[in-house]
């Protein structure tokens, strides 16, 4: 749980940074690119990471490596804050909230539809504009295939969860016979 804390308040603060430059969308692009190349990296993130290395050396190789990836001034300070800070090991939970806050800052909401079949693409933008009437904001709609539905959709955006599949379905008629209610 400390470790979302942490990673939250960072996030925060770099965003905030982004608003007041206008750079917010510049700093998720690099924050994920950076991410991506130390957690795709294990030799890299080792090299950063691991304190069995003397500190100095690991913050020379993450300097060097923030030049080779050229970073911004901005990102350039905060990746080296993190470090040392010592919390340059939640650099992947930074940039998940870091996105989060995003969102938040671009109005969009991020919307996980799973269905038994492949869905055309015009019943995706059918429900991705529903979802933005419902919302209030622009709806971004990742699909995903799970054949054991068996029908229907289910739709989870944020905390809310629609649930029209025919699995569901079938689940509530069975509990509704079991307690003898009529159909």
């Amino acid at each position: 749980m400390k470790k979302l804390a942490v990673a939250r308040r960072y996030a925060k603060a770099l965003i905030v940074i982004g608003k007041d430059d206008g750079q917010a969308e510049s700093y998720k692009k690099e924050l994920q690119e950076f991410t991506s190349l130390v957690g795709n990296n294990n030799a890299l993130a080792q090299a950063i990471m691991n304190p069995l290395y003397a500190k100095e050396d690991r913050r020379k190789v993450l300097v060097a490596i923030i030049k080779k990836a050229e970073l911004s001034q901005i990102m350039s300070a905060f990746v080296v804050l993190l470090f040392d800070k010592g919390r340059i090991q939640f650099l992947d939970d930074i940039n998940r909230a870091y996105s989060k806050l995003f969102d938040e800052l671009k109005n969009i909401a991020r919307a996980s539809v799973f269905a038994a079949t492949e869905l055309s693409a015009e019943a995706l933008a059918k429900i991705q504009t529903g979802l933005g009437k419902m919302t209030g904001k622009e709806v971004i709609v990742d699909f995903s295939r799970e054949p054991e539905l068996i029908g229907g959709i289910i739709t989870k955006i944020g905390d809310l969860v629609l649930d029209g599949s025919v699995r569901t379905q079938l689940r509530n008629l069975r509990e509704s016979i079991k307690r003898g209610e009529s159909v």
